[in-house]
């Protein structure tokens, strides 16, 4: 995308956590420092099915990102047959719902929207569908299509196409732990052709075991004790959990002609591959993620200067953190001052989800004028540079207010195994212009619902959100 075509608006946004079963609780956790990387007692891993011999084992981590709901799923809600839904993928239900709410979040109906609504998004890897066949009855009585269809993730932004009766793009995509802000890129690339008018973006993952720990091995990617310490001196590795999300996006201009809340601006971004140069495919390369670093800011149109705050990938292992502060200053430079954190001390790592999560903490922070801590930082990893860096890990709750005479930035960096790389520009919303007062005493508020049930759960919502 080019800056000078204008940006593209995020107009919409819904999300689910680890911790957080909506964006206002993911907002609570970051402000307040919150950790939803929990301890699991015997008790709990031998209800998940783990065996007293594989948790008694020195090297079994007792720890998971807790994930409420993952199993659940509205079937009747999206017209599935309770059998249908029960074959499905868990990530196609999540991406599923979450689309939903996100346009709905957007204030647009799609069935009255007069324009056309994209979909990009991605998914982990599939291994659910295991669990179905190892249920031959199903097999059976279902057969192998309607197995496929319902697990394939080459289908995810098609079936919400389909459910949701959208007429643009729907385009699957999968760019490793790199998914969901490439599906954010790609989206703005196809609103800015013409595309669509209208596009949901980002990207979903599930735990296949929730609710268990893992094994440790030494020398391996993941954390041996169930916390993740980016760019910390202590820094072993990443914990894995389940998480989605997804935003609306809309070219800017017509976000501000038709009066849309923008919550942020989206104003460069840019993907690209490490190649060969590197000592092995899943290893980091400091000139890929540099290059995809500075091609998003010329592609913005701005200088690193411009830059307030990174949100990195920060995955909190000893090898990836330098390498990507390393590639960060090849492309800063040596001036300024920048502001570093990383989300995965909070949830873990979300695998196709991590750069949705970021993307959607950085916007909230935009909108809430506020630096959340990037947790478990204490002393940074002796194979960083920090001092000849423009950059400071964001260690504790920062204020960052709306100035006159400066645009609020940030940059977000999702990276994948294989080395796909993804940089994006964030910037704070326009001012919205002061609503004129309205000539009535009172105001309504409708509310709606398939069931009485739902109408009162969503009036309680409602309820709740005003009292905030």
């Amino acid at each position: 995308m080019t800056a000078a075509r204008g940006g593209i608006a995020i107009v919409g946004m819904a999300g689910r956590f680890p911790g957080a079963g909506d964006l206002t609780e993911f907002w609570s956790n970051l402000r307040d420092g919150v950790e939803s990387i929990v301890a699991l007692t015997d008790e709990e891993l031998t209800a998940a099915g783990v065996a007293p011999e594989v948790f008694g084992r020195p090297n079994y981590v007792k720890a998971t990102p807790r994930f409420a709901g993952s199993d659940l799923f509205d079937a009747e809600f999206f017209g599935y047959t309770a059998r249908e839904a029960e074959v499905m993928d868990p990530q196609h239900r999540l991406f599923l719902e979450t689309a939903w709410a996100a346009l709905e979040h957007s204030g647009y109906d799609a069935a009255q929207y007069d324009g056309s609504i994209g979909v990009f998004g991605g998914a982990g890897a599939n291994r659910y569908v295991q669990h179905v066949y190892s249920h031959q009855q199903i097999v059976d009585t279902l057969g192998q299509t309607q197995i496929l269809v319902a697990n394939e993730v080459g289908f995810l932004a098609s079936r919400v196409s389909y459910k949701l009766d959208l007429k643009g793009p729907a385009i699957s995509l999968r760019a490793a732990c790199s998914t969901a802000l490439v599906a954010a890129h790609t989206a703005c690339r196809s609103l800015l052709a013409g595309e669509c008018d209208l596009a949901l973006a980002g990207g979903v993952h599930v735990d296949p075991n929730p609710g268990t720990g893992y094994l440790h091995q030494d020398g391996s990617f993941v954390s041996p004790d169930g916390h993740v310490r980016p760019f910390d001196a202590d820094a072993r590795g990443t914990v894995f959990g389940t998480g989605v999300g997804l935003i609306v996006l809309k070219r800017l201009e017509d976000a501000l002609a038709d009066g849309d809340t923008i919550h942020a601006v989206i104003r460069g971004s840019a993907i690209n591959n490490d190649g060969a140069v590197k000592v092995g495919f899943t290893a980091p390369s400091v000139t890929g993620q540099a290059a995809v670093i500075t091609a998003a800011l010329t592609s913005a149109g701005l200088a690193p200067t411009d830059i307030d705050y990174v949100e990195a990938h920060g995955t909190g292992t000893s090898l990836g953190d330098p390498i990507e502060v390393q590639a960060l200053s090849r492309a800063f430079g040596d001036t300024g001052s920048c502001a570093l954190g990383s989300i995965k001390g909070n949830v873990g790592h979300l695998d196709a989800a991590a750069g949705i999560a970021g993307l959607l903490k950085t916007t909230l922070a935009l909108k809430h004028e506020l630096l959340p801590p990037s947790l478990n930082y204490t002393r940074a990893n002796p194979d960083i540079d920090f001092a000849n860096s423009p950059f400071q890990v964001q260690a504790t709750l920062g204020s960052w207010p709306r100035t006159d005479g400066h645009v609020r930035r940030a940059g977000i960096s999702a990276f994948g195994f294989g080395g796909s790389n993804a940089h994006l520009i964030l910037e704070e919303a326009p001012l919205a212009p002061a609503s004129p007062a309205s000539a009535r005493p009172t105001e309504t508020l409708v509310l709606s619902a398939r069931t009485p049930e739902a109408l009162e759960q969503a009036t309680d919502r409602l309820a709740e959100h005003l009292r905030r």
